[in-house]
C-alpha cells in the first residue's frame, strides 16, 4: 500500500472508525495492532516474506525483557551487539558475506525505523525509564505503527504511550480541521511538488553535455546541485505532514520532522531542523553516551569542546551508514560528520581567537548570516550527490561538466542560495508582522484559502504516483 495515497487514506480511515468504537485503551491497542498487521500484508502475499521481520521483532521484545531483570553490563552490551548485528544482516549490508545471506525474498519495509523504536525500548529498559510495562499488544501498536512504520518519523515509546491514555489526546473540531490540513499539504508536496522537482532534476541531469556552452553548462550544473535538495524536502516532509495527519486520527501526536532547515545558518543547526527525529535518536543514544565516556577517559576540562567535536564525527557518520549498504552512503555519512565536526572546530577556534562576545555579535550581522545559511545549503546539496547518485553517475557528470565549470556552479550555488533564502527570511518575517486576533494573517487567513486551492488542484491534476526516498531506507 502507498503512502500517501487515497487508499491509505480510506484504509486508514476506516481502522479510525473502529479505533473510536470504544475508549477502552485495550480495545484501541487491539484496532491498532490489527491495522498495523493488516497494512504490513499488503506489501506481500508471501507467508515466509515476513519471517526475518518476525524474528527481528522477537529478538528486540525478548531483549527488552531480559535486560530489565538483568543487570549485567556484559548481557546489555552483547544484546545491543547483536540487534545491530542482526539489522545489518537482514538489512544485507555489503559487509556481511552473500553467503551469509538470506536466499529468500523477505519484507524489509520500515526495518529502519524498527531498529530504531526497538533499540530505544531496550535502552531505556536497562535504565529503568519506561513509564509502565511494555506487553506484547503495547509492543506491536508502537513498534508497527502503521501510521509511521514506513519512513518515520521516530517516535518514543513514553510519547506513544502518552497520548494513548484514558486522558490523552481528544479529537476534537479543531483537531480534527488541523490533521486535515496536513494531510492536503502532505499529499500536495509529495503528488505535485516533489513530483515536479523530480522531473526537473533527472531532466537537468539528462541534458547536461561537454558539448553545451560554458555558461549553459554551468546553469545545468547549478540546477543539478539545487533541485535535488528541495525535491528530497518536499517529498520527505510532505509524507511527514501526511502521516502526521493521519495519525492524529488515533490520537496519536507524531513528533516534528522538520522546522525550516534551510534556514539554518550552520551545519549542527541544520541537524536540528532536517530529519530531527533521526538527529534527536542519535544525539540521546549515541552522542550524549559517547560524549560522556570519552569525558571520563580524557578528564581535562581543555580538552572538552574538542572532544565534542570527535562525538559529532561519529555520530553524524552514522546518519550515513543508516541511510545505506553502499560505499556512496559511506561517503555521505563522511560528510555529514565532516560538516558538524568542522562546523563545531570553526565555532570553538572562533570563540578562542575573537572571543565568545564578539563572535555572538558576529553571528547576528545580517550579511554574515545570510551567507553562511547559502553556505550551508551548499554544503548539504554537495553531499546528497552520494545520496542520490553512484560512483559512476558522479564521474559522468564532473566529466561532463569540467572542473572550470564545476567551480563556477560551485560559487553560483552558494550566491543563489545566500539571495533567495534572505529574500525567503525577510519577506516571511515581513508576513508575520500582520496579525488579526493576536494570531499572524497569513496563518489565520491565508491557510484556509491554500489549504482549499491544494485540496482543488490535487483533484483536478491526474499526477502519476511519486514513490518516498526514504521508503527504502
Amino acid at each position: 500500500m502507498t503512502v500517501p495515497s487515497i487508499e491509505f487514506l480510506f484504509f486508514a480511515a476506516l481502522a479510525a472508525t473502529l479505533f473510536h468504537a470504544s475508549k477502552a485503551k485495550a480495545w484501541r491497542r487491539i484496532v491498532l495492532v490489527g491495522a498495523n498487521l493488516l497494512f504490513l500484508a499488503s506489501f506481500s502475499t508471501t507467508p515466509t516474506a515476513f519471517v526475518p521481520l518476525v524474528g527481528f521483532l522477537l529478538l528486540g521484545y525478548v531483549g527488552m525483557r531480559t535486560v530489565q531483570s538483568s543487570a549485567r553490563p556484559s548481557a546489555f552490551a552483547a544484546l545491543l551487539v547483536s540487534v545491530v548485528g542482526v539489522f545489518c544482516w537482514l538489512k544485507r549490508y555489503t559487509f556481511i558475506p552473500g553467503s551469509a545471506q538470506l536466499a529468500f525474498p523477505y519484507v524489509t519495509i520500515g526495518l529502519s525505523y524498527i531498529f530504531f523504536r526497538v533499540m530505544h525500548l531496550i535502552i531505556d529498559a536497562r535504565q529503568s525509564s519506561l513509564p509502565t510495562r511494555v506487553g506484547p499488544l503495547s509492543y506491536l501498536a508502537y513498534t508497527l505503527n502503521f501510521t509511521s512504520l514506513v519512513s518515520g518519523p521516530i517516535q518514543r515509546y513514553q510519547d506513544f504511550d502518552r497520548t494513548q491514555s484514558a486522558d490523552g489526546l481528544t479529537l476534537d473540531f479543531p483537531a480534527v480541521g488541523e490533521a486535515l490540513e496536513r494531510i492536503i499539504i502532505g499529499f500536495f508536496k509529495v503528488a505535485v511538488v516533489s513530483w515536479a522537482l523530480s522531473a526537473l532534476h533527472a531532466g537537468s541531469v539528462h541534458t547536461l553535455s561537454a558539448d553545451q556552452p560554458f555558461l549553459i553548462r554551468v546553469t545545468t550544473g547549478v540546477a543539478i546541485a539545487t533541485i535535488y535538495p528541495l525535491y528530497l524536502y518536499a517529498n520527505f516532509s510532505g509524507y511527514t505532514d501526511f502521516v502526521i495527519g493521519v495519525a492524529r486520527f488515533f490520537s496519536i501526536r507524531l513528533p516534528e520532522n522538520f522546522d525550516r532547515p534551510f534556514s539554518s545558518e550552520n551545519f549542527i543547526d541544520f541537524w536540528s531542523r532536517w530529519h530531527i527525529t533521526l538527529s534527536t535518536w542519535l544525539k540521546t543514544y549515541v552522542f550524549n553516551p559517547l560524549l560522556m565516556a570519552l569525558m571520563g577517559r580524557f578528564p581535562a576540562p581543555q580538552l572538552a569542546p574538542f572532544l565534542g567535536v570527535g562525538a559529532f564525527f561519529v555520530t553524524f557518520f552514522l546518519v550515513g551508514v543508516w541511510h545505506g549498504q553502499t560505499s556512496e552512503f559511506l561517503m555521505f555519512g563522511l560528510l555529514q560528520g565532516l560538516g558538524v565536526s568542522l562546523n563545531k572546530l570553526y565555532q570553538i577556534e572562533m570563540a578562542q581567537s575573537i572571543g565568545r562576545a564578539r563572535y555572538r555579535q558576529l553571528c547576528t550581522v545580517p550579511l554574515y548570516c545570510a551567507f553562511c545559511r547559502g553556505f550551508t545549503f551548499t554544503w548539504f546539496s554537495l553531499t546528497l550527490f552520494f545520496f542520490w547518485s553512484s560512483w559512476d553517475q558522479i564521474g559522468h557528470v564532473m566529466d561532463m561538466l569540467g572542473l572550470p565549470a564545476a567551480i563556477v556552479a560551485l560559487i553560483m550555488t552558494t550566491a543563489i542560495a545566500t539571495i533567495t533564502l534572505t529574500a525567503y527570511e525577510g519577506a516571511r518575517n515581513h508576513l508575520l508582522r500582520f496579525a488579526w486576533d493576536k494570531r499572524p494573517l497569513l496563518i489565520h487567513c491565508a491557510r484556509t484559502a491554500t489549504d482549499t486551492g491544494v485540496a482543488v488542484l490535487i483533484l483536478l491534476m491526474n499526477v502519476p504516483p511519486v514513490d518516498l526516498v526514504y521508503k527504502g531506507f
